[in-house]
This record gives structure tokens, C-alpha cells and sequence, in this order.
């Protein structure tokens, strides 16, 4: 076999290895699931983390941070147990969501405020402790501009708390179907525990409940008075909310509008429920990317 044969053999063995193999696949991220100390709550708290592609690849470069709280029965592993994380990592090949850090950490059912007592001091573990720790133990980019948070429903109200009683921490907020009661019932404290939203919120807020300290935390109330200028904000939720989220949603709307403090909101159809969430986070992540200044391919909206 001549010289010229046996590289005509050589290229057409490597085509025949490439057909097979088929087109390589661009790097998607990865995700870490660890737990960061706590002295404040007197316990490690689990977190998880979505860490883009050039993470690995580019060791100088440093990345934007987004926080984004899961609501009430979920936890650190919520982007990754609900496959969110596949839809992310797609987003991040193909170039349509700008490259940045999604952080998820454990909540319970603390709505990332400290509860009325003291007892559990959770937004104080969240800016003091929890923030500090991610932004020294991975590459994040330091200011309010390169920070974001947001949510669904519980977590939604702890984006919207946290973003507006801590404006000058956040460049962004995102909240889909937050956990918003414009017209929360004023009744006697045995009226209060035959109706299921007290049970619900009495470990954060009080037993008997106390309406103060609601007033106090509530986004809503918040939205009335903190100054929000150069926050960049987007919340939505569904027509059919099972909780009747839609009308804090709405009225949050009414009083940013009053205000003209810019926002984008929407409402949707659908209800609250995963499948509703699921088709949100895309719009709230590519919300934050924008916020960030990310490039993106053309395929990006």
C-alpha cells in the first residue's frame, strides 16, 4: 500500500470513528450538593449548587450568583429532583442562558425570615453566614450587580422579603407564585386556629399569630416604603393558584405601578403546582441573565 493509500485509509477510519461517536457535546455544568456550618442556627445547613460550564474549563474566570429559594416541602435538591437542572444545562450548550451560579439551600418551612422570638434565626444565618460562605468558597463576581435572588411560592416570598428589606445586596429578584395575602383574616386567636393559612405560618409568625410581626416581614407592606430604585424585578403567578396567590401577585403589581417603580408581571393559566414552576424558572433565570448583562446566543428570546 502506497504512502498516498494509507492516508486516504487514515482519514476515512477517523470519519467512520467521528460518524459513530457523533458531533461532540458541549460541556453543561455540574452541580454540587454539600452543606454549609452555621453557628447562628447551631446546625450545618444542606445547600446544592448549579456550577456552569466555563466553571471547569476557565479557573480565573469569576461568575454572577443567583440564590434561588424553594418553597414549602422542598429542599436543597429541588433543581435537580425535578429535572429544572436538565432544562438549565441545555440552556447553557446552546448558549441561550448566560453563564452563572445557582445556589439552592435547605429552608424548611422558616419563609427565610427569623421567626417571631428569635427562635429560629434563618435570614440572619441566610445574609450573615450563608452568602459570605458561597461567595468565599466559589468564583463569584462581588456587588449587588453581579447578585440575584429568587423563588417559588415560600421561596418567592423569601426573594421578594430578602430583596426588598436588603435592596443594596441585589441587583435582581425573581418570585414565581410567592406566597403574597393582601387581606390576611383578622380574627380572635381561636378563630385563627381553625383556619388552615394560620396553622400554616403560626411557626414562623407566632401562636397566637402575630399580625405586627406579619406586617413587619410581609413583601407587600415592604414594597410600600423600600426604596427599590436600580432593583430589577419580575414576578408572575397563576390565574388558578390553589392558595389564591394571584391576588397578592396582583396587588403587588398595583402598588409597584402606584410607585412606578419598573417591573415586569405577568399571570399565567395554571395553577400551583410543579408544572406550573417548571415552566416558569426558564423565564426567571434568562431574567436574571439579562440583569447580569450576559451575552447569548440568537437563539435567546
Amino acid at each position: 500500500m502506497n504512502r498516498r493509500h494509507r492516508v486516504g485509509l487514515a482519514i476515512s477510519v477517523a470519519l467512520l470513528c467521528l460518524a459513530i461517536a457523533g458531533p461532540a457535546r458541549a460541556a453543561t455544568g455540574r452541580a454540587e450538593c454539600r452543606a454549609a456550618p452555621s453557628r447562628i442556627l447551631g446546625h450545618s445547613v444542606p445547600y446544592c449548587i448549579l456550577l456552569p460550564p466555563s466553571y471547569d474549563t476557565d479557573k480565573t474566570r469569576r461568575f454572577p450568583v443567583v440564590y434561588f429559594l424553594h418553597g414549602l416541602g422542598g429542599n436543597a435538591q429541588m433543581l435537580i429532583e425535578s429535572g429544572a437542572m436538565n432544562d438549565i444545562e441545555d440552556a447553557w450548550g446552546s448558549g441561550q442562558l448566560g453563564q452563572f451560579l445557582i445556589v439552592t439551600p435547605n429552608a424548611g418551612a422558616s419563609f427565610y425570615i427569623n421567626s417571631y422570638g428569635g427562635r429560629e434565626r434563618y435570614e440572619d444565618f441566610f445574609l450573615r453566614e450563608f452568602m459570605p460562605f458561597i461567595e468565599r468558597n466559589y468564583r463569584t463576581l462581588a456587588g449587588r450587580k453581579y447578585r440575584g435572588i429568587g423563588g417559588v411560592s415560600m421561596g418567592g416570598y423569601g426573594a421578594l422579603h430578602l430583596a426588598f428589606s436588603h435592596p443594596e445586596l441585589f441587583g435582581a429578584v425573581t418570585a414565581s407564585s410567592a406566597a403574597l395575602i393582601p387581606n390576611l383574616p383578622r380574627v380572635n386567636a381561636a378563630g385563627e386556629q381553625s383556619l388552615p393559612v394560620f396553622r400554616l405560618l403560626d411557626r414562623v409568625f407566632g401562636n397566637p399569630f402575630n399580625h405586627a410581626y406579619w406586617d413587619r416581614n410581609d413583601p407587600l407592606h415592604l414594597a410600600r416604603t423600600a426604596d427599590l430604585n436600580g432593583l430589577k424585578i419580575e414576578f408572575d403567578c397563576g390565574e388558578q393558584d390553589s392558595y389564591g396567590f394571584e391576588y397578592g401577585a396582583t396587588e403587588l403589581n398595583k402598588i409597584l405601578n402606584a410607585r412606578r417603580v419598573p417591573h415586569v408581571f405577568h399571570l399565567y393559566p395554571g395553577g400551583h403546582d410543579w408544572q406550573y414552576f417548571a415552566a416558569r424558572i426558564p423565564e426567571d433565570l434568562e431574567f436574571q441573565s439579562q440583569a447580569f448583562g450576559l451575552k447569548t446566543t440568537q437563539a435567546a428570546k
